[in-house]
């Protein structure tokens, strides 16, 4: 087709270039008649045309009837030789020249024809190459595109995993049956079809498949959830056949499946917008591959997710991921080896102590802890040192808890008095109070979204939370507020946090915890499924009017309660609330320990204006 266009082309290229500046077509005869006139000058032949000049400028009518004024004409012969042609034009003393004919220009043509098809050739070769590169070739829509882990190279196994040691004791029996399977059959063992790996993002759950991918000496397939979805219709459970087909030839083997919720989400619950009917075909033919195993074929499939509420109920039925290891955020002996594992290609000072870091960071995952010491060392390397101090620990933890120091701005001399008043509240409370986390730091040094700052660690991890200590941190909450109340005789917008917090929490005490009076042993609303990102699904009130009345009252008098004893805390140690208030804005941040001195001392001291 291509060539063929181009020979049309080209063909009206030449019909077009041969006509231009020839002058008019006249008919035979009018030509005769020029030549009897002796109105022609000269006359070129070429073939069955010819071309001719006249004397002067004169009218003339062309084959179509149409009369022009010009110097030139052109004319057709006709196709038998015209004995009188020549014998007239010599009689009439015209210039007669005659040219060979033109030849058809066939390697022009060819040339031409050529040209447009080799540069598409070129262009799809571009376009193949580039969807190569990408993992997703034009032709193979269907491949699974799963990574095939090289042993020889994959350095990865248990002993690179800090903590973990459930998950670790639970994979390292899979990758036991997967070596040794005669210790398990003999027994009458099955060993798991699917293993699900479950927890909050950070755990380490990528990382402990690849230990596996390491530790078993059989061919492991990596693929992410979302790498089955594709626009066109079908291509997901192609992938899905595929994946199972290449496991199953190299068996016994591992597939391993991260982000499963993209693809094992609940059918039919609403959760998905787009895409529902792809990705029900893909999880239906992930079921159907997970089920249709033979017992002599040993695949195992290995997957992660941090969203197990959403995962489809046939996904963990037995026989396919009844197995289920929850990879839960580190303890703070796990922290402690997770900090010395990646501190082994770090220099550190000897002033680092890597445990009470780890007693200092409690909720940090795997992931926050490496990117903490990370953070100390881009600090120190800025700071052009040669090792890692423990001052850029405490720098690091302050970026990654509270947020990067904002610069440049510049509070009046009243706003630094109610910042430094409304932090000093949260202070005292937090020292004084008996059942309150110890004060680490206080700081009116703006960082993220907070002007101000109170920070409270726990010593220990915490695992149940009394009563009376969700009273305590209520209180430190409106600690802020009511200095501002108690000293300046107004309210700010700065404790907009500090109340959102502590409602959320009295709420939380009355309608899940029935830590009310008022209520008792109920809980108020819909019991739902945490998720590990945090994120609760919307849910109604399952309890009457009446019931939700007397639930906002328990909670508003929680609240009215704890108020009171800040204000009754705060009043009775005013001095030394003004005291720290007044030390925080001169030196703009203050250890607990500081605060601590401050309040040990008797001698009150006034607020500067």
């Amino acid at each position: 087709m291509v060539m063929l266009a181009s020979f049309i082309a080209y063909g009206l290229w030449s019909v077009t270039s041969q006509t231009v500046d020839r002058g008019p077509v006249l008919p035979y005869s009018t030509v005769l008649d020029l030549l009897e006139e002796g109105a022609v000058q000269s006359i070129t032949l070429q073939g069955v045309e010819m071309q001719g000049v006249l004397r002067a400028e004169r009218a003339l009518r062309t084959t179509k009837g149409d009369t022009v004024r010009s110097s030139r004409f052109a004319s057709v012969r006709l196709p038998v030789d015209d004995p009188t042609f020549l014998v007239l034009a010599r009689d009439s003393g015209v210039e007669v020249d005659a040219l060979p004919a033109t030849p058809f220009p066939w390697g022009r043509m060819l040339l031409l024809g050529i040209l447009p098809v080799v540069g598409f050739m070129l262009v799809w070769m571009l376009v193949l190459q580039r969807f190569r590169g990408a993992g997703e070739g034009v032709l193979a829509f269907g491949k699974s595109g799963a990574r095939l882990y090289d042993r020889t190279r994959e350095k990865t196994t248990f002993d690179d995993v800090a903590g973990a040691r459930g998950a670790k004791q639970e994979l390292a029996e899979i990758v036991e049956f997967l070596k040794h399977p005669e210790r398990f059959r003999r027994l009458g063992a099955e060993i798991p079809k699917g293993v699900l790996l479950m927890g909050p993002p950070g755990t380490g759950k990528t990382l402990l498949a690849r230990a596996v991918a390491g530790e078993a000496d059989v061919p492991f397939f990596s693929i992410t959830g979302s790498a089955f979805l594709e626009m066109f219709v079908g291509i997901g459970p192609k992938r899905v056949r595929d994946l199972f087909q290449a496991a199953k030839d190299a068996a016994p083997s591992i597939i391993f499946i991260d982000e499963l919720d993209a693809i094992g989400g609940r059918r039919g619950a609403g959760v998905w917008v787009g895409g529902a009917d792809e990705r029900e075909r893909t999880l239906n033919q992930l079921l159907s591959e997970m089920s249709g195993f033979e017992p002599s074929e040993s695949v195992i499939v290995l997957a992660a997710t941090n969203r197990p509420d959403v995962l489809d109920a046939a996904l963990l039925r037995p026989g396919r991921f009844d197995r289920r290891i929850a990879v839960e955020l580190p303890t703070q002996t796990d922290r402690a080896q997770i900090l010395g594992l990646h501190a082994r290609m770090m220099v550190l000072a000897p002033d680092v102590d890597l445990d009470a870091v780890a007693r200092g960071t409690p909720g940090f995952s795997g992931a926050d802890l490496k990117n903490l010491l990370n953070e100390a060392a881009l600090l120190a390397a800025r700071h052009d040192a040669d090792r890692i101090t423990a001052a850029d620990l405490e720098e690091a933890q302050d970026k990654v808890l509270m947020g990067l120091e904002r610069e440049g701005l510049a509070p009046t001399e009243r706003e630094l008095r109610l910042l430094s008043l409304h932090e000093a509240g949260h202070a005292v409370l937090a020292a004084v109070l008996p059942r309150t986390d110890p004060l680490r730091k206080v700081t009116i040094v703006p960082r993220g979204r907070a002007m101000g700052v109170t920070q409270q660690l726990p010593e220990s991890d915490r695992y149940i939370y009394e009563r009376e200590y969700m009273l305590d941190r209520i209180t430190v909450m409106l600690g802020g507020r009511t200095a501002e109340q108690l000293v300046c005789g107004t309210v700010t917008t700065g404790a907009e946090e500090d109340l959102h917090q502590a409602v959320a929490l009295a709420r939380r005490m009355v309608l899940d915890w029935g830590m009310s009076e008022e209520l008792g042993p109920m809980v108020a609303e819909r019991v739902h499924e945490p998720t590990y990102l945090g994120v609760f699904p919307p849910e109604g009130r399952s309890c009457s009017e009446e019931t939700a009345r007397r639930a906002d009252e328990a909670v508003r008098r929680i609240l009215d309660d704890c108020e009171r004893l800040a204000r009754a805390t705060l009043e009775a140690r005013q001095p030394a609330l003004i005291r720290i208030a007044d030390r925080l804005r001169q030196v703009e941040e203050l250890t607990g320990s500081e605060v601590l001195a401050l309040l040990a001392e008797r001698e009150p001291s006034a607020v500067g204006s």
